[in-house]
């Protein structure tokens, strides 16, 4: 039975979206696509032409219109965000056995790709305020379980060696990336950015995901932009770049009619087809970003002056793409949480919770971590409000 106390907090959260959104006549989704531009031509001329697959001139000029967005040099475009990030781990050198630094609070993906690589996931606590991956936390942590060996580090707690660092940057606001990256060099650790929610977003003016030695990008169809699925990996190094190329197209080495690949590798090509439609979701991301500004600022207001609430602004020295909206719980509580939760769904309100902590996983509950303390905070205090970029043309002006 839900307590009094819930059902105050209930009506007060739902009179807020509503002086936001207005009340639903339909489900209003949490965040969905829209295709406003050249998608419909840019498809059909694959369709019409015939070029649907993995060759084409939309997959050139999408990587190309990518890397001129973000600033990297590089842009490869990827089947999906997962396979982006297990090309890139498997690229800075994760192998089997390797422990690789994530945060707790993080989509199941960024473990997985660890996984796929043969590595073991080890979970960090977050940061407070942006809610990525907590640099003093990291610090403190490797501090404790880093033991020197020739050409790297080992856990001495466990005799793993020690693989890579992946931080992700929580629905779009950025992590404490620089803090992160001098931890990494002073580990000797390569730094793979999960920049997967945050195009768009930017520290001091540098695009996320191109901090580290590589990033990887998503563009699922919740995404800032979509191409259906899909994503990509960025990076500077013109090396690393022509390697990632090789490894996600079947490790094929160019000939006119000869079938020779030159090392085991992956079939993560994306289609012209989906590249099509992200050249022209690509087009309108200027637009789409204004207007997802706008629904902040709405809900930030909103939610000014609230005792039980805050909204989640983006860091300071920060851009956020404000990819998910959502607001903390100033006293966090399980119960008190999926209350909200329930009361904003059954008034047409697609909110949803935080993911859960990956280290209580089925899958991962044997791996090893450091404290989490922040991270179970925040896993039983935010909640994500809907964040369309077409909710901005609900908004009074």
């Amino acid at each position: 039975m839900i307590p009094v106390v819930d059902l105050a907090f209930s009506a007060d959260f739902i009179a807020r979206l509503a002086s936001v959104l207005g009340k639903p006549v339909a489900p209003v989704a949490l965040h969905e696509p829209e295709f406003e531009g050249n998608e419909w031509s840019y498809v059909k001329e694959c369709i019409d032409t015939r070029w649907v697959s993995s060759v084409g001139k939309y997959v050139d000029e999408f990587e190309l219109r990518l890397a001129e967005f973000t600033g990297a040099k590089h842009a490869i475009a990827v089947s999906n965000g997962t396979a982006a990030l297990q090309v890139a781990l498997r690229v800075a050198g994760v192998g089997a056995g390797d422990e690789v630094f994530i945060p707790a609070l993080t989509f199941v993906a960024t473990a997985n790709a660890v996984s796929h690589c043969g590595g073991i996931p080890h979970f960090v606590d977050s940061d407070p305020d942006s809610f990525g991956m907590c640099p003093g936390a990291l610090a403190q942590h490797l501090e404790a379980i880093a033991e020197p060996v020739a050409g790297g580090y080992i856990n001495r707690l466990t005799g793993r060696r020690l693989g890579a660092i992946v931080p992700m940057h929580v629905f779009g606001h950025p992590a404490k990336i620089e803090a992160l990256l001098a931890v990494a060099e002073r580990y000797k650790l390569p730094l793979v950015e999960d920049a997967a929610e945050s195009l768009g977003s930017k520290v001091g003016g540098k695009h996320t995901g191109t901090f580290g030695q590589t990033g990887v990008l998503s563009f699922n169809g919740n995404k800032i932009i979509t191409t259906g699925g899909g994503g990509a990996i960025l990076t500077d190094d013109p090396v690393l770049a022509r390697h990632i190329k090789h490894l996600t197209t079947t490790a094929k080495l160019p000939h006119r009619w000869e079938f020779v690949h030159d090392e085991i590798a992956y079939n993560y090509r994306l289609p012209n087809l989906n590249a099509a439609l992200g050249c022209a979701q690509l087009e309108q991301l200027p637009g789409m970003l204004s207007r997802k500004r706008e629904l902040a600022s709405a809900y930030r207001e909103a939610f000014s002056g609230a005792r039980n609430f805050d909204f989640v602004d983006e860091p300071d020295g920060c851009l956020s793409n404000y990819w998910l909206n959502a607001i903390r719980l100033k006293c966090g509580d399980l119960e008190q949480r999926n209350a909200l939760l329930d009361a904003a769904i059954g008034e047409g309100y697609q909110c949803r919770p935080v993911w859960r902590l990956l280290s209580s996983l089925p899958m991962y509950l044997g791996c090893p971590r450091a404290d989490l303390v922040v991270a179970g905070e925040l896993e039983n205090s935010l909640i994500n409000l809907p964040s369309s970029p077409s909710l901005a043309g609900l908004l009074k002006s």
